[in-house]
């Protein structure tokens, strides 16, 4: 039986990938989510600047509901904020998380929006 939290596991897990996308020099895309909150955030190759960022937790139009329509939107205004600071290719880091529901719902509308990865 592990001893490991459900938390805990997935900090590892986003460890492991994240050493694999450091080594492709490319800004990434990387969400978290809360219970109550969505938040998507563009860092530059190295990672220790934020170039784009978008939250359900925005003071203008705060979202109500942390559910995939928000998720969407949330992906289409990283999307839209990060090509308008120049960036176009990025690297899609799930932080550990599953690729399903409201973190493939922010990949595709990000997708969409007009983000390469």
């Amino acid at each position: 039986m592990s001893s490991q939290s459900k938390s805990e596991s997935r900090i590892r897990r986003a460890g492991k990938t994240r050493i694999r996308i450091s080594q492709q020099d490319k800004p990434r895309l990387s969400v978290f989510k809360s219970s109550q909150n969505l938040y998507a955030q563009i860092f530059d190759a190295s990672g220790a600047k934020v170039l784009a960022s978008a939250s359900t937790n925005e003071k203008v139009e705060k979202m109500s509901s942390n559910n995939i329509e928000s998720a969407k939107v949330v992906g289409q205004k990283v999307a839209q904020r990060a090509i308008e600071a120049g960036v176009t290719k990025v690297v899609f880091d799930r932080s550990g998380y599953k690729y399903h529901g409201r973190i493939k719902a922010i990949a595709e509308s990000a997708r969409e929006a007009g983000l390469e990865f």
